[in-house]
């Protein structure tokens, strides 16, 4: 955390440790190493830069979670979250794809996985060997999850799959996803599994590229089942479970886009906040003017009350307690603080802040996503209110 007010509050530690801030600067001096340079090439190429991710999984920031029997760092949600901030204040589509493969892919398989079937698949994974991906969303099931159409039908020993999923993060470079399929009828939150499959599987390709308003350097394409073998023992779990299984791995993958705004918000703010000291208007830099004071004022409380949710969230979480309702606030509040705080960022570089020559026009594309991704900010409000009226 940049600023710490107290030594707690709201019941965890603010303080950080060595082993946080060791992380926290190795992921910052490789971002600006080794991703700064890259940022607005790789975004208007919708490149998606898989070398570094193999970088990154030397590094150990790929399986950041996972145990090091797995390959993993095994460090914490503090860690987890330090190091999609930084990543994410240099560029927010590194930061998403690192999100997306920790915690959805890697972290489904950690969480539900047999002993055979983590020792299979997270070393790999942990290593970034192999780029993990996610299949939930469906083209006519957004937030309704439970009418996916896609299906996985018990033939002998393996499922015989068929359908498709959109927004799915590494859907072409991927080399395994976890894939939520209908097993039971529609609607029934007991009909839904989580099967493991592999590139390369016959009947298994990807769709089209989405060519997306920001976090263009993160591939987001479509996932394509027609009529796909999937060995029976790639079932993670028991039939049946999937959708119980993917709102647990949505309960960590909400702290993981909090943390993916948080950064991106912090980065637009570093950013107008040295521009407004630089800029100079009738003899004087603009910080000086109160108009421009006062707007670094909202988004910097914004910014730190948005980290203290976060990190309350990442405290829950590495005490394995419930989290539901502090994740879906973390993910809620940050994410509109990070639209909000790029919005101001713009504003206060004014027309130069609307080109492509300075860098928060791609804070403001980049920071929509994270109210929408991973569930809106409506639905954040449902689970939160949901939660709050069970008391």
């Amino acid at each position: 955390m940049d600023t710490l007010l107290a030594d707690t509050v709201a019941g965890f530690d603010l303080s950080v440790s060595d082993t946080q801030q060791m992380v926290g600067q190795m992921a910052k001096d490789f971002a600006e190493r080794n991703i700064r340079p890259h940022v607005m090439e790789w975004d208007e190429a919708q490149h998606f830069p898989v070398e570094l991710f193999k970088q990154l999984g030397e590094l150990g920031m790929m399986g950041v979670f996972v145990p090091e029997q797995y390959g993993g760092s095994g460090f914490g949600y503090f860690e987890y979250v330090t190091v999609i901030s930084e990543i994410a204040k240099v560029c927010g589509s590194i930061g998403l794809s690192v999100a997306a493969h920790n915690s959805l892919c890697t972290g489904h398989i950690l969480a539900f996985g047999s002993e055979e079937q983590k020792m299979k698949w997270l070393p790999k994974l942990a290593t970034a060997e192999w780029i993990g991906s996610w299949g939930l969303t469906e083209a006519n099931t957004g937030s309704d999850a439970l009418g996916m159409a896609t299906t996985a039908v018990l033939d002998g020993d393996h499922y015989i799959v068929n359908g498709s999923k959109n927004w799915i993060t590494h859907g072409k470079s991927g080399n395994v996803a976890v894939v939520m399929v209908r097993t039971g009828e529609k609607g029934d939150s007991h009909g839904i599994s989580a099967l493991v499959i592999e590139k390369g599987t016959p009947g298994f390709t990807h769709g089209k590229k989405e060519n997306k308003l920001g976090m263009r350097a993160s591939e987001t394409t479509e996932l394509i089942f027609d009529n796909c073998r999937v060995p029976k023992e790639n079932l993670l779990g028991v039939e049946g479970e999937g959708f119980k299984q993917a709102m647990k791995v949505l309960d960590g993958g909400r702290i993981s886009i909090a943390a993916l705004s948080l950064g991106i918000a912090k980065g637009a703010f570093e950013a107008a906040v040295a521009y407004a000291k630089e800029r100079k208007q009738f003899g004087q830099p603009i910080a000086n003017f109160q108009g421009i004071a006062f707007k670094l004022a909202d988004m910097a409380t914004e910014i730190e009350a948005a980290e203290l949710l976060v990190m309350q969230a990442a405290d829950l979480k590495n005490r394995h307690e419930p989290v539901t309702k502090q994740s879906a606030m973390a993910k809620y509040f940050a994410s509109e603080v990070a639209v909000r705080t790029a919005t101001e960022a713009v504003q206060i570089f004014g027309g130069y802040g609307y080109t492509k020559d300075f860098p928060v026009e791609k804070y403001y594309r980049d920071a929509k996503l994270c109210t929408i991704g991973e569930g809106t900010s409506e639905i954040q409000k449902i689970v939160i209110s949901r939660e709050v009226l069970k008391g």
